[in-house]
């Protein structure tokens, strides 16, 4: 038996389909993914529920309707708690377990919701945006860990892609919510408070959920690993399994006793490595993705659309694109590859930009529901058909391929932050430049950093369809220490279409 046929692989896939479609009709391992998911969709709901709350709000009190810097602070508070979220989501998801981890951000979550939805003044708004913001960080780390640590290898891809598919979808739930309180009194009250329910639901679920049985290796509960894992695998594979699972276990925990965070800008090929992880995440977000999905229905207002009913329903388009665009990428992204579908991608979001800026450019002040009112709603469209499929999911799979084993946990959990702090600085200064200089200037602004997003891709991300771990290694020996390695092959076979 050769290589290509070893379980695990996709030759060994190829020869046995039918085991890895048994996996994805397993009730159990369905059950688990799709619970584990709902943090998922904590995070799109609460992304894309701001946006049309912030209409109602700015309505209901006049310093907010007056102050830009209050708007961008009700929608950014909630990404300061996500950052301290996702930062201390590592340690309290190792110390206490992916089960307990999930069930933390589902009571700081209802906390936060809560706080929210009984809010008498924007300040008191802000907290519960903070608290809000603490369980979609926590749940932002763990929900993904959890589905892969309980997922058979065959299918952990698919599985773990649900996660993505759940936060676009949560985005496109958030705007039907919304849609759906517009007539109701307390409108923003009803669209924040409802985002309780799933957590909850989440809550008693994973009450009934077993923890993750790498984590319970980790902790030397192998009796309760083994009984989570036999609900997974069928016996022929279960003794396999957990012989994996504990040597990769013991080889992790040596590996992170010797590499600390500063060995990250230490080693030449790391630090490059890190350097274009770290960079796509930054410009996945520098290039407006959340600026759109926060404030679209504030910008379809600013292109002449004047009701809050319309700017939602015409949001609410633009939300669907944004998940039908990920279910695209994720089919791509191994077809056409990550460094062309980057590139395709950023092409399209500079020429939706630009059809932005000039509809705002053209806009005469006082107009509505004009020929440029209708231009603005078609860029925002287009920049989502383009985005989605390729810049969404592009910067987090890359990061999960571009670095070595001992490094993938810390340089991920890195490149993660500079994502976060990115998605704060745009979400905090997005209606204050637009104020400043005018929405067609701020979206030149993008647009022109999309540009530099090109060139960074061009440069410094190489092609990883199609090779491994070990030969993407190589490619950053040779970028960083010239051709000795051997790599001139890798390289062209990366970059063959």
């Amino acid at each position: 038996m050769t290589l290509e046929t070893l379980p695990g692989s996709s030759g060994y896939l190829d020869l046995f389909p039918d085991r890895r479609m048994s996996y994805f009709s397993n009730p159990y391992v369905l059950r688990l993914t799709v619970i584990a998911g709902i943090g998922g969709l904590l995070f799109g709901y609460d992304t894309g529920v701001i946006s049309g709350a912030l209409l109602y709000i700015k309505d209901d009190f006049e310093v907010v309707n007056q102050s830009s810097f209050l708007q961008e602070t009700i929608v950014s508070m909630a990404l300061v708690g996500a950052i301290i979220g996702a930062a201390s989501g590592g340690w309290i998801n190792d110390a206490y377990g992916r089960k307990k981890a999930t069930l933390l951000a589902d009571v700081v979550f209802t906390a936060g919701a809560v706080v929210m939805a009984a809010a008498p003044d924007p300040y008191v708004l802000i907290l519960g945006r903070f608290f809000v913001g603490l369980g979609v960080g926590i749940a932002s780390v763990t929900a993904p860990v959890y589905i892969a640590e309980a997922s058979p290898s065959e299918v952990r891809g698919g599985l773990v892609s649900t996660n993505v598919l759940m936060i676009t979808g949560g985005q496109f739930l958030s705007y039907l919510v919304n849609l759906a309180f517009t007539e109701v009194r307390g409108t923003w009250r009803w669209m924040l408070g409802v985002s309780a329910i799933p957590a909850v639901i989440q809550f008693f679920l994973m009450l009934c959920m077993p923890e993750s049985p790498r984590w319970l290796f980790m902790k030397n509960e192998k009796d309760k690993a083994i009984v989570v894992l036999s609900r997974i695998y069928d016996i022929a594979r279960l003794e396999d399994e957990v012989d994996n699972l504990s040597a990769a276990e013991e080889e992790e925990r040596q590996k992170k006793k010797t590499v600390r965070y500063l060995d990250v800008f230490r080693t030449k090929e790391i630090r490059l490595a890190f350097l274009a992880g770290a960079g796509l995440q930054a410009f996945q977000q520098f290039t407006g993705i959340n600026t759109v999905m926060y404030y679209s229905p504030t910008i379809v207002q600013m292109a002449g659309f004047n009701s809050n009913k319309l700017a939602l329903l015409l949001s609410l388009i633009v939300a669907a694109m944004n998940a039908a665009g990920t279910i695209v990428g994720i089919y791509l992204i191994d077809h056409f590859g990550r460094k062309k579908l980057a590139l395709s991608s950023l092409s399209g979001v500079i020429m939706s930009l630009v059809i932005l800026a000039g509809a705002f450019f053209a806009e005469t002040p006082g107009s509505s529901n004009g020929i440029y009112g209708w231009l603005a709603v078609i860029g925002l469209a287009l920049y989502i058909a383009f985005f989605a499929p390729g810049m969404g999911p592009v910067p987090w799979t890359v990061n999960s391929e571009i670095y070595p084993e001992q490094y993938r946990g810390i340089c991920g959990g890195m490149s993660a932050t500079v994502n976060w702090i990115s998605n704060l600085i745009v979400a905090q200064t997005f209606l204050t430049i637009a104020e400043s200089v005018g929405a067609g200037v701020t979206f030149l602004i993008l647009a022109g950093i999309a540009l530099l997003a090109i060139v960074f891709v061009t440069v410094y991300v190489p092609e990883t369809k199609g090779l491994t771990f070990v030969e993407v290694e190589q490619i950053w020996k040779e970028k960083a220490y010239g051709s000795g390695y051997n790599t001139r092959s890798l390289l062209e076979q990366g970059n063959e279409p």
